[in-house]
């Protein structure tokens, strides 16, 4: 079992606090962002995989006609009603578990309360999507306990309406998709256009390591709102321009792009290369994972991040200074910035034999060429299986 020693503390304090033994235990890992940047709402596809960190949910009935939900790092209590729950002011934390039971309620609405508890070990600060796992973590054990059935895509949408209504924060699917249906070993394939998933294998001889140079976000929510305003005025002309169908930047090739470019202002011709890049690098990628090419692939990683840093301008100095020096590093095959971007971590692919000198190198040099004081944390990620149960004594 992954994190045995955190399923294990989750467990002792679950019987010590409510007295009695959880019924279900659930499991959600994080996630990172490896291939595919601002592709989601342009329809297009993904490259990414659940890790090796995650959350366990531990949960059992009570007859208090409420919920009640734990902490288990800070072994503190909110209680919630069974339905009608309204987002809280404080203990902000407790939002993703209630929003997530009220979307579940919809499906099958609850008769009894229950206890729950969670504990995790996502890395802080990494943007691997500790908040996704909580909440897939939270949509499994009470879709085993109440009996609720619910396919792949309504828990990542269930999820994410509890991200915007009740966390509010308007992310895509991506994080909760990668958390449900990772796999040992393999990539997470997803196309936003159908919301189709599949995984990839990359197998045991690479690992990926995530790099946090403590870059600060600068004015996300204005330069991730131009991008995409530039993707979809992009998007637009070239359904004016093109003889095929256009709903998205999905449905535009490189070839395309290169020979009507000019019809555009430059500076959304640029925002608009970049995720069409992407989805072609991702569909590439698939390809050359399927011959085993694991070197062409990583090429495919630095390609992405200098796309970003050149056409979309979603890098900044920090990030580009890390994968500068992961260039330089025996055993790294390729690196690029993951998430959103405007600051955040650097996702790097590395022989798995390599892992621990890369990741003491790349931290040693980021320190040296920086200077004053600055580090850059690097934390090593093996892609890994997705939200299961993997406790019950419940009988459906």
């Amino acid at each position: 079992m992954i994190n045995q020693a955190v399923y294990d503390k989750l467990v002792a304090q679950f019987e010590a606090y409510f007295g009695k033994k959880p019924e279900v235990v659930s499991y959600a890992p994080g996630r990172i962002e490896v291939l595919g940047n601002h592709t989601d709402y342009n329809e297009g596809f993904v490259f990414s995989a659940a890790i090796n960190s995650g959350t366990f949910f531990a949960i059992a009935p009570n007859t208090l006609g409420k919920n009640r939900v734990v902490a288990g790092d800070l072994m503190h209590e909110v209680s919630f009603p069974l339905s009608g729950a309204k987002p809280v002011k404080t203990d902000t934390w407790a939002n993703y578990v209630i929003g997530t039971v009220a979307g579940l309620d919809n499906i099958k609405p609850q008769t009894t309360g229950f206890d729950g508890m969670f504990l995790g070990n996502v890395p802080m600060g990494f943007g691997l999507s500790s908040s996704a796992a909580l909440e897939m973590c939270t949509a499994k054990a009470v879709c085993e306990l109440y009996g609720i059935q619910a396919d792949t895509v309504t828990l990542a949408k269930i999820g994410q309406a509890a991200e915007h209504d009740y966390a509010g924060c308007s992310c895509g699917l991506l994080d909760q998709i990668s958390s449900l249906c990772g796999a040992y070993g393999k990539l997470v394939k997803t196309d936003f256009r159908t919301l189709k998933v599949e995984t990839v294998d990359i197998g045991p001889d690479v690992c990926f390591l995530m790099c946090n140079p403590h870059a600060k976000h600068a004015l996300v929510d204005g330069q991730y709102n131009t991008r995409r305003k530039a993707c979809e005025d992009a998007a637009r002309f070239f359904a004016k321009t093109l003889s095929h169908p256009v709903t998205a930047l999905r449905d535009v090739s490189m070839a395309e792009w290169e020979a009507y470019k000019d019809g555009l202002d430059p500076v959304v011709a640029n925002r608009a290369a970049h995720p069409i890049g992407e989805d072609e690098r991702v569909l590439k990628g698939a390809a050359l994972l399927e011959a085993g090419d694991l070197a062409a692939f990583g090429q495919l990683l630095f390609d992405s991040h200098e796309s970003s840093r050149v056409m979309f301008e979603n890098s900044c100095k920090e990030l580009d200074d890390v994968v500068a020096i992961a260039r330089t590093v025996p055993g790294v095959l390729g690196a690029r910035l993951s998430g959103g971007g405007f600051g955040g971590s650097v996702v790097v692919l590395v022989n798995a034999r390599d892992a621990e000198t890369a990741a003491k190198a790349i931290a040693s040099a980021y320190a040296a060429k920086v200077g004053g004081g600055a580090t850059c944390e690097v934390s090593r990620i093996q892609p890994s299986q997705g939200a299961s149960i993997v406790y019950s004594t419940v009988a459906h």
